[in-house]
């Protein structure tokens, strides 16, 4: 707002969530976020045209017909797709428990098509519903395509999710000395001994995609 605005010239774009998580108790209960979504109803004089309570000649009859038909399949698309995001996030929520109770570094591997073999539908379905769809939840805002993600091997033989290991990474340097920055290698290393078992080149991709800099850019840069 002015007269700030002639210093900040990024639009900002605010996010609405689509769908809530609350703790009640020991339970997590979802809820549709329905605010701003206009309630779609037919207009009581062309079901009256259609019903022979008004006047209408045949033509604009059929042609009525037609647009009711059409107005109905979007009134019924838009509450099947309502429907479907409830699902898939309810199937979110209880493959990702462990993150809901503790955060992000409790984050598992998932991808797409447990959560479609679970509600039974298409892969390609929850990932269209999952696309630009946000969801509050106790740990914070999130998109729901944010819950999808590989897994790292651990040294027990489990997988702990790719996120998670990017937490972790973030957290190791965020912790090093500035005189002396963890090589990457070092970084390899200290994940191991926490028994994830990850390769340099991994770590490498993770830190970059973290927008951290190389030990000797972080170096330079103290």
């Amino acid at each position: 707002p002015r007269p700030g605005s002639q210093y900040g010239q990024d639009d900002v774009h605010y996010i609405s969530p689509d769908i809530f998580v609350h703790k009640v108790g020991d339970e997590y209960i979802v809820v549709l976020n329905d605010e701003g979504l206009p309630n779609l109803r037919i207009n009581t004089f062309y079901r009256n045209a259609l019903s022979g309570t008004a006047k209408v000649d045949d033509e604009a009859g059929e042609y009525i017909q037609e647009k009711l038909r059409g107005a109905l399949w979007l009134i019924k698309s838009i509450h099947q797709r309502q429907r479907t995001i409830y699902k898939v996030t309810r199937s979110i929520v209880k493959f990702q428990k462990d993150f809901f109770d503790r955060g992000i570094t409790q984050l598992k591997p998932l991808v797409l098509r447990d959560v479609a073999e679970d509600i039974e539908m298409h892969e390609s379905t929850v990932s269209r519903v999952t696309t630009n769809k946000y969801v509050q939840t106790p740990q914070g805002l999130f998109e729901l395509k944010y819950f999808f993600n590989s897994g790292i091997n651990t040294t027990e033989g489990e997988s702990v999710a790719s996120e998670s290991v990017k937490i972790k990474i973030k957290e190791i340097i965020g912790s090093e000395n500035d005189r002396k920055p963890y090589s990457d290698q070092k970084i390899v290393d200290m994940l191991k001994e926490q028994g994830i078992d990850i390769a340099r080149r991994t770590v490498t991709k993770y830190r970059e995609m973290l927008g951290l800099g190389s030990s000797t850019q972080r170096k330079r840069l103290f």
